[in-house]
C-alpha cells in the first residue's frame, strides 16, 4: 500500500513550501561584496588623508605630482579592495562546493537534488558515508551510527533509533542524544541507513541556528588599526599647523604670500605619512606571506598583530588537540588487560582483534572499524554471508562468516551491555566487567564489547538464538596530536593561559587535558555547573579553571565574551559549525582547514591548512614580531618627518636660504618607504620574545614614549644635518649651492644611519637578513654621488660639490646625528655581557675586595 514515506511530496507541495520556507542555506555572516568592501576600505583614515592630501596638492601645488600622488593612493585603495573581494570569492567557491546532494521522494519517484532545495515534509534518504542535509526524525530504516562531532564535539558516533508514533511528534532542539529518532544538518552517517522526514531547514535548523547567532555579530577594528589611524590623525594635524607656520614664515619674509601658501602645501605634503598605509600594507601582506609559508591562511591581515597580543587561548578537543580519529587504546580479556600499542600483543588479544575485525565492514566508513581493521592481524577481506546490523533491541552489529564447507563463524560488537545480554554473562560477570568499564571510562575511552560464535551447520535466524561467547572489550581513543604538550609548554612560557572548551564527557576531556599537559588543578567545569553559576561566580571561576566539558555552542560564546569582558585578549580554536559563534566573538578565530566546516572557515580570521596546532604558537612568535618591528618602523618614520619640517621652517626662521627644495624630499620619500617598509619587517624577533607576557591590552602600538623616542631621535638628525648647514654658510669661500650639498648629504646619512640604528638589534651587522638594507643604501649613495658628480643633476637639485674635506665631516656629522642612539644601545649591551661573564672577585690577602 502506498503511504506518505513512500510517495514523498509533489512537485506542486515542494514549490510551494520552498516560497514559504526558503532555500535550505546557512545565514552568511557579513556578506560582503564589491560595494561594501569599497566602503569599509575608504573609511580607513589612512586613505582618506593620502586623497586629501593629493587632492590640496592638485588644486594649490603642481599638478604633475599631485597626480602621481593621487594615483598612488588609488592604486593603493585598488589593491586592497582586490585582496578582499578574492578572499571573499574563494570562501563563496568553497562554499557552493560545500553544499551537498541530497536523496529525495518527489512524485513517489527517487531524486537527486541539490541541498538547498529540500523543504520541511521532504523524505530524505541517507545511508553510510552521506551527510544529512536537513534536520529529521528518522521514520524507517536500520539503527544508524551517525558522527555529530561537527555539532556536539564529541568525536565518538552516536546510534539513531527509527521513531515510534510517539517520539515523531516530539521534535528534539539539541544534537547527541544516544538512542535518539532525531538527525541533525551536517552530522555524517558512519553506519547503517534510513528513511528521514525532515522537520526543519535552512535557518531553522541546529546547523541554520548556529549560522544566525555567528551573523549577528560584527567584527571590530583591531588594536593594529586603531591605533594607526589615531597616528595618522596626529601627524596629519601636525602637517597642517606645520603648513601654516611655512605659509607664514615665507610670507612674511619674502613678502610673497602666494608663494609662501604653495611653499607651506610643499613640505605639509612631506610631512604627512603616506608611507603609513604603504608600510601597513606591505608587513601584513609579508606577515600573511609568512604565515602561509607555514601553513597558516590569513582571512583578515589586520589581525597578524593581534595574533602577537593573545592573552588566552581557548582551543577545542576534537580535531585540534586530538587528531578526530578513533584509535584502538585498550584490550580486555579474560587473560588480562593489555596496551593495545605494545610492541608484542598476546595471542588472546590478537584473536580479539581478529573478531572484531570479522564484525566489521569491509570497506570501513565508521573510525571504530577503521581503528580495528588498522590493527588487527589476518582481517577478512571479502564480504559476509550475512550481516545484521544495529537494531533497538540490539546495539550491536552481528555478521556471519563461511569458514569451511560445512563450518561458520559469528562474530559480534556493539555496546558492552547487549554484548553482555547475547552472551547470557551471569550477575557476577557482569557486575566484574562494569568495573573495567568505569575504569576505562576514567581514562577517557569509548568501549564495544567483541563476542563470537562458531558451529556447522545453519546459522540461527536471529543472532540472540545463537550460543555466543563472550571475547573481550576493546577501548577506543581519540589520539592527543604529537606536538600538543610542547605547543603548550612554550605558549606557558609566553604567558598565555590555554583553556580547552569542549562538548565531550568530562572524563574524556579531563584524561586528554592531563595527557596534554593542561593546569587541571582547579578541576573541571561542565556546562550544566556553567549554567548554574553566577556571573560574579563565572568570572572568577574562569580564571581558574582550565578545562570545560560538556559545553553547548552558545556556552562556548558565553566563555569567550566573559573572557574578553575581563580584559584578555582571546584566540579560540575550532573545526565543528558549533565553534563558529566563538570563532567569530574571539579576537582571534582559527579553523582547521583539513577538518574544519565551512562555517568555522566564514568566521574565522585564521585558517590553519594543516590543522597543526604547533602552527599557532609560531603564528603568535610572528605576531609579536611584527609589532615590534612596525612599531620601530612607525617610530622612525615620525622621526624623519621632524627633520624635514625642521630644515623646511629653521632656515627661513633664521634668514638663511632654504635649504630643502620638493626634489629634495621626493628623494627622501623614495628612501624612507623602502627602509621602513622592507628593512625593519625583515628584522628576526627578538630570542625572548616568547619568553615574556603578552602585552598589556591598552598598550598602544605608537603612544607618548614612543613618540618621545622618535622626537629625539628626529632632533639628532635635525641638529645635525641644520648644523653642517649653517657651519657651510659661514664658511669662508662657501657658497649657498655647496652649503646646501653638505647639508643634503649629512641628511641622507642621518637618516641611512637612523634606519641602521633602529632595525639592527640583533645580530650582525652584515648579517643576511640585513641585504636588503646594505641593497638600499648602497643605491641610495650611488644616486647621491650622482647628483654630486653630473653636472645636469647638480643643477636639478640646485646644489654643488663640497671640497673631499667637506664632505667628510658632512658624511661624519650624519652618521653621528642618525646612528647614536644605535652606538650608545650597543655600548650598554656590552657593558651588560661583560659584567654577566666576568668572574666573581675575590678578596686580597689583606682583606681588600
Amino acid at each position: 500500500m502506498e503511504t506518505p514515506t513512500t510517495r514523498g511530496l509533489s512537485s506542486m507541495q515542494a514549490a510551494e513550501r520552498f516560497k514559504q520556507f526558503g532555500p535550505n542555506e546557512i545565514a552568511r555572516p557579513h556578506g560582503r561584496n564589491l560595494r561594501r568592501i569599497a566602503l569599509d576600505t575608504l573609511r580607513e583614515p589612512m586613505f582618506l588623508l593620502l586623497v586629501g592630501a593629493a587632492a590640496l596638492y592638485l588644486v594649490l601645488g603642481d599638478v604633475g605630482e599631485g597626480l602621481f600622488l593621487l594615483a598612488g593612493a588609488l592604486a593603493s585603495i585598488g589593491l586592497v579592495i582586490v585582496q578582499e573581494a578574492r578572499s571573499e570569492r574563494a570562501l563563496s567557491a568553497l562554499r557552493e562546493i560545500a553544499q551537498p546532494v541530497a536523496r529525495v521522494i518527489r512524485d513517489g519517484v527517487e531524486k537527486r537534488l541539490p541541498a538547498r532545495d529540500l523543504v520541511p515534509g521532504d523524505i530524505l534518504l541517507i545511508g553510510e558515508g552521506e551527510r544529512v542535509a536537513a534536520d529529521g526524525v528518522l521514520v524507517g530504516g536500520e539503527v544508524l551510527s551517525v558522527d555529530e562531532s561537527a555539532l556536539t564535539g564529541e568525536s565518538a558516533p552516536v546510534a539513531k533509533q527509527p521513531a515510534s508514533d510517539a517520539q515523531a511528534v516530539i521534535p528534539e532542539v539539541a544534537p547527541g542524544a544516544e538512542g535518539g529518532p532525531f538527525v541533525f544538518a551536517g552530522t555524517l552517517v558512519v553506519g547503517g541507513q534510513g528513511v528521514v522526514e525532515v522537520l526543519r531547514t535552512g535557518a531553522a535548523s541546529a546547523l541554520g541556528r548556529i549560522g544566525d547567532s555567528m551573523a549577528q555579530l560584527g567584527h571590530e577594528p583591531t588594536p593594529l588599526q586603531k591605533t594607526a589611524g589615531r597616528v595618522v590623525g596626529w601627524l596629519g594635524v601636525a602637517a597642517v599647523a606645520f603648513c601654516g607656520l611655512v605659509a607664514l614664515a615665507y610670507g612674511v619674509q619674502q613678502r610673497d604670500w602666494v608663494a609662501g601658501v604653495l611653499a607651506g602645501v610643499t613640505f605639509a605634503i612631506a610631512m604627512i605619512p603616506e608611507e603609513f598605509p604603504m608600510v601597513l600594507a606591505v608587513f601584513l601582506a609579508l606577515g600573511a606571506w609568512r604565515l602561509a609559508a607555514h601553513h597558516v591562511l590569513v582571512r583578515r591581515s589586520a589581525v597578524i598583530e593581534t595574533l602577537g597580543a593573545a592573552s588566552v587561548l581557548c582551543v577545542d578537543k576534537t580535531g585540534t588537540l586530538t587528531e578526530n580519529r578513533m584509535q584502538v587504546s585498550r584490550l580486555w580479556t579474560v587473560d588480562g588487560d593489555v596496551q593495545a600499542q605494545s610492541a608484542t600483543l598476546p595471542s588472546s588479544a590478537t584473536a580479539l582483534l581478529r573478531l572484531a575485525a570479522y564484525a566489521s565492514a569491509s570497506r570501513p566508513v565508521d573510525p571504530m572499524d577503521k581503528a580495528i581493521r588498522a590493527l588487527a592481524e589476518g582481517a577478512p577481506t571479502g564480504e559476509p554471508m550475512r550481516s545484521w546490523p544495529l537494531r533497538r533491541e540490539l546495539l550491536a552489529v552481528v555478521q556471519l562468516w563461511k569458514t569451511t564447507d560445512n563450518a561458520y563463524l559469528a562474530a559480534a560488537k556493539g555496546a558492552p551491555e547487549a554484548i553482555f545480554r547475547l552472551c547470557r554473562l551471569s550477575k557476577e560477570e557482569t557486575d566484574r566487567l562494569e568495573r573495567v568499564l568505569q575504569a576505562y571510562a576514567h581514562e577517557g575511552l569509548r568501549v564495544l564489547g567483541v563476542a563470537s560464535c562458531a558451529g556447522v551447520g545453519a546459522f540461527p535466524d536471529q543472532p540472540d538464538q545463537a550460543a555466543f561467547k563472550f571475547e573481550g572489550l576493546v577501548g577506543f581513543l581519540d589520539p592527543l596530536r604529537s606536538d600538543v604538550p610542547d605547543t603548550l609548554a612554550a605558549a606557558r612560557a609566553a604567558g598565555i593561559k590555554v583553556i580547552m572548551i569542549t562538548g565531550d564527557h568530562p572524563a574524556t576531556a579531563l584524561a586528554i587535558a592531563r595527557k596534554a599537559g593542561f593546569d587541571t588543578e582547579a578541576g573541571i567545569l561542565t556546562g550544566a555547573q556553567l549554567a548554574a553559576l553566577p556571573q560574579d561566580e563565572l568570572s572568577r571561576r574562569i580564571a581558574q579553571v582550565r578545562v570545560f566539558a560538556r559545553i553547548a555552542p552558545e556556552q562556548k560564546l558565553t566563555l569567550v565574551t566573559a573572557l574578553r569582558a575581563s580584559g584578555e585578549v582571546v584566540a579560540m580554536t575550532g573545526d565543528g559549525v558549533n565553534d563558529a559563534p566563538a570563532l567569530e566573538a574571539a579576537h582571534i578565530g582559527i579553523a582547521m582547514g583539513r577538518r574544519g566546516t565551512d562555517v568555522a572557515r566564514e568566521a574565522a580570521d585564521l585558517v590553519l591548512l594543516d590543522d597543526s596546532f604547533a602552527s599557532i604558537v609560531g603564528g603568535v612568535r610572528l605576531g609579536r614580531r611584527i609589532f615590534a618591528n612596525l612599531r620601530r618602523a612607525l617610530i622612525y618614520i615620525t622621526a624623519i618627518h621632524l627633520p624635514i619640517a625642521g630644515l623646511a621652517l629653521a632656515p627661513l626662521l633664521l634668514g638663511w636660504p632654504p635649504m630643502l627644495l620638493p626634489m629634495h624630499i621626493v628623494l627622501l620619500e623614495l628612501v624612507i618607504d623602502p627602509t621602513c617598509s622592507l628593512v625593519f619587517e625583515a628584522e628576526p624577533e627578538d630570542p625572548s620574545a616568547m619568553q615574556r607576557p603578552p602585552r598589556r591590552p591598552d598598550e598602544l602600538l605608537f603612544g607618548p614614549w614612543q613618540m618621545v623616542i622618535a622626537l629625539v631621535q628626529g632632533a639628532g638628525v635635525l641638529i645635525g644635518a641644520l648644523g653642517v648647514y649653517g657651519w657651510s654658510l659661514v664658511r669662508p669661500g662657501a657658497t649657498e649651492f655647496e652649503a646646501r650639498g653638505a647639508g643634503y648629504v649629512a641628511l641622507v646619512i642621518g637618516v641611512l644611519a637612523l634606519a641602521l640604528a633602529d632595525s639592527a638589534r640583533i645580530g650582525r651587522l652584515f648579517a643576511p637578513h640585513r641585504r636588503v638594507f646594505w641593497g638600499i643604501a648602497g643605491a641610495v649613495l650611488a644616486v647621491l654621488a650622482a647628483i654630486l658628480l653630473v653636472p645636469d643633476l647638480t643643477a636639478i637639485f640646485a646644489i654643488s660639490r663640497p671640497t673631499a674635506t667637506h664632505l667628510a665631516l658632512a658624511m661624519a656629522a650624519g652618521v653621528l646625528a642618525g646612528g647614536w642612539t644605535g652606538l650608545g644601545r650597543l655600548t650598554h649591551a656590552r657593558g651588560k655581557n661583560a659584567s654577566a661573564k666576568a668572574p666573581p672577585s675575590r678578596p686580597l690577602a689583606n682583606g681588600a675586595p
